[in-house]
């Protein structure tokens, strides 16, 4: 008999915030991100400038004190599994920085195998399904996931990659970008269910026929019956014409034809759609040409609006730096060292590259100068 050699599997890594989405006792907090959700795919340019802002935050380098492990650090950073589909830090970065935006909050995982020796992936969790309270200390965090006989302290909180965006003094959680935009979004969308209503019934257009029968005696006598005739008859050539055939219609008497309608005009909604868009990218600080939105802007104007976006991704790179930090020296504790890191960010377009360039050599002319002055 032939025994098959039983294969021995590695052990499988546990996901702490993995929560269970059967419970129905969720906290304010919950309903308040369903409302975000509903609201970005509600709304295509929100949803737009938010995927527009995470692209924009570019890429890096990170850098070891330690030759010997910065391949392996490297490798790591791109071969890194994330979750059920993704693979590097970099796609781990994006969704955990597209939940800061928005939700105000981002919590990830840093896995480790059964036996605590290296990173088995990282995991993007469901902010939804995680609490964050003060522990002993005003300084210590706990948190807690969400399972079917309620909540669950997670045991290894050393391991948990929590952000919040902009939280108020004192506070634990942050605040979205879409924080406020809820309204001006149902403002918004009621103004574009008129436009189809109205277009539905202006765009469909419908005639009224009218026939008026003279004082005649013999018109009186056959008006219901020539009033019957002018119905059919027009009634066919309508239906003649959905086949594409056109057919003329004549008839005798009195007879009049008019678009039901048409004396009313559809209001213009250009100036309030535009005005409630402006409130929301000056909310997300987008430009508008980012968006193919054609407004009419100056070069300096678009310049500044640049400038002011560069500032914004600077911020949130800001934010992204500890998470990368503690990943690497995760990483790196796992495999014996203690070398420190660095993180260096790309420009974040062409447009900086040429200014730094330009700004390089001004300075370069500058010291020339002051050189043969001396």
């Amino acid at each position: 008999m032939n025994f098959r050699k039983k294969q021995i599997l590695p052990p499988l890594p546990a996901v702490q915030t993995a929560g269970a989405r059967t419970v129905h006792d969720f906290p304010v907090q919950f309903y308040t991100y369903e409302l975000f959700d509903k609201v970005r795919r509600t709304v295509p340019i929100i949803d737009a400038a938010i995927s527009k802002i995470v692209r924009l935050i570019g890429s890096f380098q990170i850098q070891c004190s330690d030759r010997k492990q910065q391949n392996a650090l490297e490798h790591f950073f791109k071969t890194v599994p994330v979750g059920l589909t993704g693979q590097s830090v970099y796609s781990f970065l994006d969704s955990y920085l597209d939940s800061l935006l928005v939700y105000g909050n981002a919590v990830g995982e840093i896995v480790l195998d059964k036996k605590n020796s290296y990173i088995a992936g990282l995991w993007n969790g469901n902010i939804a399904d995680i609490s964050v309270r003060p522990g002993a200390s005003p300084m210590e965090r706990q948190f807690f996931v969400r399972t079917t006989d309620g909540e669950s302290l997670l045991p290894y909180p050393d391991r948990i990659l929590f952000s919040a965006l902009k939280p108020p003094s004192g506070g634990i959680y942050g605040v979205s970008v879409l924080q406020g935009l809820p309204a001006l979004a149902d403002i918004l969308i009621g103004i574009y269910r008129c436009i189809g209503q109205n277009f539905d019934r202006a765009g469909n257009i419908r005639y009224a026929v009218t026939y008026r029968p003279s004082g005649d005696s013999a018109d009186l006598a056959f008006a219901q019956e020539r009033a019957q005739k002018i119905a059919d008859e027009w009634s066919a050539g309508m239906l003649a014409a959905k086949s594409g055939e056109i057919r003329d219609f004549v008839s005798v008497g009195d007879v009049d034809i008019k678009v039901i309608g048409a004396e009313g005009e559809m209001p213009s909604t250009e100036i309030p759609v535009r005005q409630l868009l402006e409130q929301m990218l000056s909310k997300l600080s987008v430009p508008p040409f980012l968006l193919g939105l054609n407004w009419s802007s100056t070069e300096r104007m678009s310049k500044q609006q640049a400038d002011i976006l560069t500032s914004e991704l600077e911020y949130y790179r800001r934010l992204l730096e500890p998470v990368i930090s503690k990943i690497a020296e995760t990483f790196l504790r796992l495999n014996g060292s203690f070398s420190d890191i660095s993180i260096q960010w790309d420009n974040i377009n062409l447009q900086d590259e040429t200014e730094l360039a330009q700004a390089a050599l001004y300075r370069a002319q500058t010291h020339e100068i002051e050189a043969n002055l001396n």
